[in-house]
C-alpha cells in the first residue's frame, strides 16, 4: 500500500510508563497516588479500546479482589487522568461520551457508525499535509485536531434489513 494511502496508527515512545506519568501528575498537585487510582489506571491501560465510565465502573464492580472502587472515585480519575495527558474524552454525535488514551499514541482520527456505534481509528498523512496547508494559508497554529466521521460500517451495511413481505 503507498505510504499516502496507509492509515495505520504507529507507535509512539515514551519515556515513563501510564503509572508512573499519573503518579508524577499527582504529586504535582500535592494529591495522593491511591490503590484505588493505581486499579483504575492498570485496569484502563490493559488493553487498548475506546470505553465510557460507566463500563469501567461496571467492570470494577464484578471484581473481588480489594481495593473496591466507588463511582464517584471511577469519574473523579477519570477526569485526573485526562488533565495529565493520559487519556483523551471524546463526545460523540450520539451523545456518548468515550475515553481513549493519549499518553503514548498517536494522533490519529475516526470513522463513527451510527447504526453500531463502532469506532475505527485511522491515521493519514494526506490530512495532516492538509491541515497544514490550511495552516499555512491562514497564518494559522496548530496545536491538534480532532475529525469524527460519521457514516454506515461495512457490517451494518452488509446486513440487509428484512422487510416483512420477506418473512413470509
Amino acid at each position: 500500500m503507498p505510504e499516502s494511502l496507509d492509515f495505520s496508527l504507529g507507535q509512539v515512545n515514551v519515556a515513563l510508563t501510564p503509572i508512573e506519568r499519573f503518579q508524577e501528575f499527582l504529586d504535582s498537585r500535592g494529591k495522593r497516588f491511591t490503590s484505588q487510582r493505581r486499579l483504575l489506571v492498570e485496569t484502563v491501560f490493559s488493553r487498548h479500546e475506546h470505553f465510557e465510565a460507566d463500563d469501567l465502573v461496571e467492570e470494577l464492580a464484578y471484581r473481588s479482589e480489594e481495593p473496591r472502587v466507588s463511582r464517584p472515585t471511577v469519574y473523579r480519575t477519570l477526569s485526573e487522568l485526562v488533565d495529565a495527558g493520559l487519556l483523551r474524552k471524546i463526545s460523540l454525535p450520539s451523545g456518548r461520551l468515550v475515553y481513549e488514551h493519549d499518553y503514548g499514541y498517536p494522533q490519529h482520527d475516526h470513522l463513527y457508525c451510527q447504526k453500531c456505534r463502532k469506532l475505527i481509528e485511522f491515521q493519514s498523512d494526506a490530512l495532516i499535509q492538509l491541515r497544514a496547508a490550511l495552516a499555512e494559508q491562514y497564518q494559522f497554529q496548530v496545536t491538534g485536531h480532532r475529525l469524527i466521521v460519521q457514516g454506515v460500517c461495512l457490517d451494518c451495511r452488509s446486513h440487509r434489513r428484512k422487510r416483512p413481505v420477506d418473512l413470509i
